[in-house]
This record gives structure tokens, sequence and C-alpha cells, in this order.
């Protein structure tokens, strides 16, 4: 690595760590209790499977996401009314830093599942031209906070086939240059569920 890129990755380093710092985490908490508990738990844990972990999620993939329900260019009829009462983008923020501040933990996996769902994580469908997850999501399921790809570790398999299947009917088409929908139409109904299982018991 030359000099130049160490520089362009201090700054990138410094840029996060001050987004993060100017978050105010007991105003995050505050709202978050008041909005997201009861579906997300107060430490952003659920225990619902189909809620999302949101615990050590990337601030930054959880402020676009709510910015997206605000919006409408992500929609679901629970998450919009949740979105709509976050007045400000300081209200975002704050949230998104105060469940990106908590620990996630590991959710149940089907054990039959995870060696397929590991193969194609880690290495994708060379016979049908399926990239490999973990190129975005990194080896260990945690994401990179700079491109707003989410963590994946630990999430609900549940959640995970939900989202993967909207991707790949269209329900869902918030992400980045059409990545994610182009990924899931490659995938099988198998080969959907086995990742899902893989990440789920990733920490």
């Amino acid at each position: 690595m030359n000099f130049k890129s160490l520089l362009a990755l201090f700054g990138l380093t410094v840029g996060l760590n001050a987004t993060a710092i100017a978050a105010d985490l007991k105003a995050g908490e505050e709202t978050a209790g008041a909005i997201c508990a009861g579906c997300h738990m107060p430490d952003g844990n659920s225990v619902v499977d189909m809620f999302p972990k949101l615990a050590g999620q990337h601030a930054q993939y959880l402020t676009k996401q709510l910015k997206d329900y605000k919006s409408g260019a992500r929609t679901d009829d629970t998450m919009t009314g949740m979105a709509a009462t976050l007045a400000t983008d300081d209200d975002i923020e704050n949230v998104a830093a105060f469940f990106a501040s908590k620990e996630g933990t590991v959710a149940t996996a089907d054990d039959a599942k995870v060696a397929l769902g590991k193969a194609i994580y880690r290495g994708g469908n060379t016979t049908t031209h399926l990239p490999a997850c973990m190129g975005c999501h990194g080896t260990n399921g945690s994401g990179n906070p700079a491109a707003k790809f989410p963590a994946l570790a630990g999430q609900h398999a549940t959640y995970t086939i939900n989202q993967l299947n909207a991707f790949r009917d269209g329900k869902r088409a918030n992400d980045s240059n059409h990545m994610m929908r182009f990924v899931a139409n490659k995938m099988t109904v198998a080969e959907i569920e086995a990742v899902a299982n893989y990440i789920a018991q990733l920490k």
C-alpha cells in the first residue's frame, strides 16, 4: 500500500469515527426505546425471527435504510410508519448510532444447511455465475460500512430469506446498482435457505 492509499484510508477512518462521535447515543437510546424496542428489543437483538437484529449493524447502513423507508425507496407496512415518526436526520442518525454501538448475538441455524451455505457464501456458484457473498459482506459477515454493505453475521435466517426473496421478486429495490437483485435472481431456493442459515451462525 502506497502513501497516498494510507492517507485515503486514514481520512476515511477519521470520517467514519467523526460520524459516530457526532451522534447522540443517549438520545438514540431514548428514541429507540420508545419506537423500536417493541419489535427489535431494547438492545437491538430481536427475538422474533421476522424482525431483523439491529445490534452491531453499521450506522451508515441503518441510516440509509431508515431514510429509504421515509422516502418510499424501501417499503414495509410497519417500518414506513415507524420511520415517519423520526422527524429529523439527527433522530435517524442517533438511533442508527445507538444500535450500531450494541453487541449482536448469533441466531438459530439449521445445521443441515450450513455446509452448502458456507460453500455459496465463500465461493458462489461458478456454474450459474453467482458471486460469493463474502466479496461484499466479508469473510466473517462483518460487511463494509463505507460502502453501506450491511453486516450479516448472526442475522435471523427467516429475515434473510425474506429479504433475498424480496430482492429476487423485485419487491425490494433499494440496493445500489441492482446488485442484490442481480445476486438473488441467480440463487435457487435451496441456496437462499442455505446461505441464510450459514449467516445466522456467524459471529
